[in-house]
């Protein structure tokens, strides 16, 4: 044997080593949100972006700040429709990192073959959470010239998804070489204007295999904790209130701008303005905002973009201990 074609065999065994090895499915980090849901644990995760590029240190480093403090890190897939790595290289990378992630999977950009493609791939990576989104839509992103697919929407998804651990694809076709064990979940919108629409698709999504719901950011905790008690009681899936870090008035303001369905209250963007240390206030403010959300539902969903680093400071505002290993 030629010394080159040793050399590339090696390498070839090198990188095949962390895919063989999360391919068994017998780590203990696969399974540990799925476990906490089960037993009724107060669940907290984390989102964490994929890198625009190549390179995923930023990603890591901070997703490696959130161990010990919450049960999996969610990988968003072009989240506003911006362009970013993609959300299961992202999600194998942090599983290679001892970090169980929450692979979320759009419908935006994919049909129903590359879906289900990329879900027996994540799967086969040792993937095993999935958060089934609709998308937004490409026009607020960054590519607007870009073409939707559409194919499918995160209810259909979530059906799907349930279709393949059953041992069959969206065509009831049988899958030969072994079923898949995903654990779906989906997003919910507790301030949705139209509270019969909500109901709807929150049935629906439960109907269709959800196992968990995480939301999107919380501003009226009224009105979170009127959707508990009027929509969700009773349906033994837990709610996760997205809880955001506001890092000043102006970002704030920005939110409320462009982001659709949000209304953050004016005594809160005075808080933020009238702050000597508006960040360290906009910490104070999520830390509260956690207490309100253990009151009402079984865990929040923290958002901090880029600064994912302050999550467990946040955490301890709050009083919540780190998570059992």
């Amino acid at each position: 044997m030629s010394d080159t074609i040793q050399n590339s065999r090696l390498k070839a065994d090198t990188v095949s080593q962390p895919l063989q090895f999360y391919s068994k499915g017998t780590t203990p980090i696969q399974n540990r949100f799925r476990t906490a849901v089960q037993s009724g644990e107060f669940l907290i995760t984390a989102e964490v972006c994929p890198p625009k590029g190549g390179d995923p240190a930023h990603m890591i480093q901070m997703a490696q700040t959130l161990k010990g403090r919450v049960h999996a890190v969610n990988i968003t897939d072009g989240s506003r429709a911006v362009l970013r790595m993609c959300s299961v290289a992202a999600s194998v990378i942090l599983l290679q990192h001892g970090i169980e992630p929450i692979c979320q999977m759009a419908c935006r950009d994919r049909n129903r073959l590359a879906l289900q493609a990329d879900l027996m791939g994540a799967y086969a990576l040792g993937i095993r959470n999935v958060l089934a989104l609709t998308g937004d839509p490409v026009k607020a992103g960054d590519h607007p010239e870009a073409k939707s697919v559409f194919d499918l929407e995160s209810i259909r998804l979530l059906q799907l998804i349930n279709k393949l651990n059953g041992g069959f694809d969206s065509n009831d076709k049988p899958l030969t070489d072994g079923v898949t064990d995903l654990f779906p979940g989906a997003a919910v919108d507790p301030q949705l204007k139209s509270w019969s629409g909500l109901q709807s698709r929150f049935e629906r999504k439960l109907e269709a295999g959800a196992e968990f719901f995480q939301s999107q950011l919380i501003s009226d905790f009224e009105r979170l904790e009127k959707f508990m008690d009027q929509i969700a009681s009773g349906t033994n899936k837990p709610i996760l209130a997205g809880i955001f870090l506001l890092k000043s008035a102006k970002n704030a303001q920005f939110i409320n701008k462009y982001v659709p369905g949000v209304d953050i209250p004016q005594t809160t963007i005075d808080r933020l303005a009238a702050a000597d240390d508006p960040l360290q206030e906009g910490m104070k403010i999520a830390a509260e905002q956690v207490q309100l959300a253990r009151q009402l539902c079984q865990g929040v969903h923290m958002m901090a973009v880029r600064r994912e680093d302050l999550i467990p400071k946040i955490l301890d505002l709050a009083g919540i201990v780190p998570v059992k290993p």
